[in-house]
């Protein structure tokens, strides 16, 4: 009686998953919030609390930033942060580690706004500050919504 090798085990079969990844509402929407609420704490140690009174130069003069327009620029950088992850998370297998790279390079870009129109040395700061507060939060929090 021959002895044989045993016969080699089939490979296994890749069957491509019609399910990819998503964003899931609550935990984007919470980073969202999030986002929201930092700003809104930034702004109120520094106007409120610091005496500091945030304007930027517009034509014909300079507008002073309320908390609306705090909370209103941070909602829409979070949502706007919240649709993009969503596309990348349909069209890319590293959509989390590419919406780091985008948000990051769109926070330093966001950078420019405050230093070219901000009047005044304390605006400047406070409102660089208002852009790292959102993104402090968006940053780590978003991606973690990708199920």
């Amino acid at each position: 009686m021959t002895t044989s090798a045993p016969a080699p085990a089939p490979a296994p079969t890749v069957v491509p998953s019609d399910r990819r990844g998503r964003v899931a509402v609550r935990p984007a929407a919470l980073a969202v919030v999030g986002g929201v609420a930092a700003a809104t704490l930034a702004w109120t140690v520094a106007v409120p609390l610091l005496g500091v009174d945030p304007r930027v130069g517009v034509p014909g003069g300079e507008q002073p930033v309320g908390a609306g327009s705090v909370v209103v620029a941070a909602a829409v950088a979070g949502l706007l942060g919240w649709a993009l992850l969503a596309v990348l998370v349909r069209v890319s297998p590293r959509a989390t580690t590419v919406w780091r790279a985008v948000a990051l390079v769109v926070l330093l870009l966001s950078f420019g706004g405050p230093v070219a129109m901000g009047v005044g040395t304390a605006s400047v700061v406070v409102l660089l500050a208002l852009h790292a507060a959102v993104a402090a939060v968006l940053v780590p929090l978003l991606p973690r919504a990708v199920r």
